[in-house]
């Protein structure tokens, strides 16, 4: 916001000036606008919806219909979940979180579980995230030293608090080496192209 912005928004005495209660058209446009500027579900975007109706209001005599509204964003192809979920999972799964997390994000995002079952990602990619957080935090083979007991119980948990398999935390933590844990994620990068 700008300091001319900002003036705008004060009324004398300091005190914030009401935003202008909504109506079909301003939700209309604040729906556009949150669409063009943010990739999102259908879910999200009622989400927003809902909140600012909560915030501002409606002065409309007939209640807003956000669901046609939401549907007809769908409809255009402004708002695809399937879309959504991909970008989400592949996301999430690049910065090292591992598929119950994954699964967990799309959940929230209000992904259908027919759409979160088609973007379940390989065992490849899976490994690749594994070996991803491991390289990023520092286990296993990628820290400055071998881990003691307690330091390789943690590594474990945050691996597992990552969404990882128990499986894979083991072989990123105890893999021999660097190339060890790296061969560990690339045999099943095959499977998944």
């Amino acid at each position: 916001m700008t300091v001319g912005e900002a003036s705008r928004d004060r009324r004398p005495g300091g005190a914030r000036r009401q935003p202008k209660p909504l109506d079909a058209a301003r939700l209309d446009e604040l729906a556009l606008a949150y669409v063009a500027r943010f990739a999102t579900s259908a879910a999200k975007l009622e989400r927003y919806l809902v909140r600012k109706l909560r915030e501002r209001g409606w002065e409309d005599e007939r209640e807003p219909d956000l669901a046609s509204l939401v549907g007809r964003y769908v409809a255009l192809g402004y708002v695809d979940d399937a879309a959504y979920a991909r970008a989400k999972s592949g996301s999430l799964l690049r910065r090292g979180y591992g598929p119950r997390r994954v699964r967990q994000a799309l959940g929230e995002a209000g992904i259908a579980e027919a759409i979160r079952d088609e973007t379940r990602p390989g065992e490849g990619a899976e490994r690749r995230a594994a070996l991803a957080l491991a390289r990023k935090r520092g286990f296993g083979p990628f820290g400055s030293t071998r881990p003691d007991r307690a330091q390789r119980e943690k590594q474990l948990a945050a691996m597992l608090r990552a969404g990882h398999t128990l499986d894979s935390a083991r072989e990123m933590v105890d893999a021999a080496s660097e190339q060890a844990a790296a061969q560990w994620a690339a045999d099943r990068d095959d499977e998944d192209r």
